[in-house]
């Protein structure tokens, strides 16, 4: 059976609780589906703000799914948990083609990065028909490929603003990619952890010297997974920065909350 997010049960404690892992925060979530070009049923979950406008939507690219990888890798768990209370951000995952989570399982087969060119388009469109405003990417290692072969191109382009990377490797994705991301002028920022296994800073800041708009952050201490809240911590905050205008707080260098004063409910794996 597939997981139904409205089964977390929210409780109100009587002091401010510290934000931790598993810790959700309130936010209208729903199960959705998208379908692809090609006859494929993706399943997913969007999480909106429960009042007041939305800010940003992210389009969330999980890690390589043969790998471990899916829409609830804990960096976009957390996103879903938090964003849309703490910073008024959308937040829509999903499993691309032949990947499996408690959500479900999304139709076809893993195609190496070629036949997802279809899941990204039906995701966008997705936030597109559903209204989702300031659209952007959000990829994370194999999902960091998919943004850049497609993002750039159309129909992808013209309904997004940019794109957060996270840990790219750049195995699939090649200078003609990053030349096209330079010649979207699109804003591509690109997070690469200290001690990555495949892709380290200074290697990361000469192939992505050819994205003139790219801004590239090493995250000194962080591995290629972003484990221990620290560095999801770290993760968050920079993607908050980067999607809202002047930051979640109205000033650059965003600090999301690490307490919320309201119900809270706990994640269980």
């Amino acid at each position: 059976m597939s997981f139904d997010p409205a089964s977390y049960v929210f409780t109100q404690p009587s002091a401010p609780t510290a934000i931790r892992a598993s810790t959700v925060l309130p936010a209208r979530r729903e199960n959705v589906e998208l379908r692809t070009s090609d006859g494929h049923r993706l399943v997913g979950e969007l999480a909106l703000p429960e009042s007041g406008g939305i800010k940003a939507t992210l389009i969330t690219l999980h890690p390589l799914p043969t790998h471990g990888g899916f829409m609830d890798s804990h960096l976009y768990r957390k996103a879903s948990y938090r964003l849309p209370a703490l910073a008024g951000i959308a937040v829509l995952r999903f499993n691309t083609r032949g990947t499996s989570s408690p959500r479900g399982t999304s139709g076809g087969a893993f195609e190496e990065g070629i036949g997802e060119r279809l899941d990204v388009e039906a995701a966008v469109q997705f936030a597109v028909d559903r209204g989702l405003p300031n659209r952007w990417l959000v990829g994370w290692s194999f999902g960091t490929e998919l943004a850049l072969m497609y993002g750039a191109a159309e129909p992808v382009a013209s309904e997004i603003e940019g794109a957060v990377l996270l840990s790219p490797p750049l195995h699939r994705a090649t200078d003609v990619h990053l030349k096209e991301w330079a010649g979207s002028g699109k804003p591509l920022k690109v997070l690469v952890p200290e001690h990555d296994d495949y892709l380290q800073p200074a290697a990361a800041a000469a192939r992505f010297a050819l994205v003139p708009q790219a801004q590239v952050l090493g995250v000194d201490g962080a591995k290629h997974l972003w484990v221990g809240e620290k560095y999801a911590g770290r993760v968050l905050n920079e993607i908050v920065d980067e999607v809202i205008p002047g930051g979640a707080a109205g000033g650059a260098g965003t600090v999301l909350p690490q307490e919320w004063d309201g119900p809270v409910a706990t994640a269980h794996a």
